[in-house]
């Protein structure tokens, strides 16, 4: 089996700025901005393998979607590299890459765009991934207007359409009712059996059980444990 994704030694780091206050600023005329180096992420390295499915695993401020923001390319590591396939779909928060004021089908043509997708390849799919959504009634309304539902409706709509090698999905499934979520995870398996690369960020046990061959646990940005599903998801039940 081949490598589809390689995380080689990743971190990322950001700055946190304290500014002095006005009392400060008016006593003290050398006050000064102050920051401080914080890491998200620390030495992560590990790869997706062609074909497979990964979970990733951790409590909230972890780093999973510093990570899966890395891998799909939105932000660049500090250190470290990251190689993986060109056609990626990403879904990693609610209204990424729309345009609020733009209407979801006008926003359907810049997301494939941005996808890599021509504007004669999307025209040939649009039918499809306005059915998929379910919002056909609100399709040319600004998606300022939208709930966070319909955001996630037709962001994944249109990922799954743009025939990616590697699919990157954050937890913004959760927003979407029973039966949406249904019918992505029914797509979720579709794209396994054809062979798409999936990197999973859930929070939800049987979700990683159901979908995916290994899980990969953060903890404080480091890597705490990586393989078996089971393996994995008994050592997240026992961190401290």
């Amino acid at each position: 089996m081949s490598t589809v994704v390689e995380i080689n030694n990743v971190g990322r780091e950001f700055r946190k700025y304290y500014q002095s206050t006005f009392k400060e600023f008016l006593t003290d005329r050398h006050a000064k901005k102050f920051n401080k180096v914080f890491w998200a992420l620390r030495n992560i390295s590990f790869n997706v393998e062609s074909g497979s499915t990964v979970g990733l695993i951790g409590r909230n401020g972890s780093g999973k979607s510093t990570l899966l923001k890395i891998i799909s390319g939105v932000l660049t590591p500090s250190e470290g590299f990251v190689t993986r396939p060109v056609a990626t779909a990403a879904l990693l928060e609610l209204g990424a890459g729309f345009q609020p004021d733009m209407t979801g089908r006008e926003n359907i043509f810049l997301n494939s765009a941005i996808l890599g997708r021509t504007k004669k390849q999307t025209q040939s799919q649009l039918d499809s991934i306005i059915d998929f959504s379910g919002i056909e009634e609100f399709i040319d309304t600004p998606v300022k207007f939208y709930s966070s539902g319909m955001y996630a409706r037709l962001g994944f709509a249109i990922a799954i359409h743009t025939d990616p090698e590697l699919l990157l999905v954050d937890e913004v499934l959760a927003v979407g009712d029973e039966p949406f979520q249904s019918k992505c995870f029914s797509k979720i398996k579709q794209m396994q059996s054809e062979g798409c690369s999936i990197v999973l960020v859930t929070h939800s046990a049987q979700n990683v059980r159901d979908f995916c061959d290994s899980a990969v646990l953060l903890d404080h940005g480091t890597l705490y444990s990586i393989g078996e599903v089971d393996e994995v998801l008994e050592n997240y039940q026992k961190l401290p």
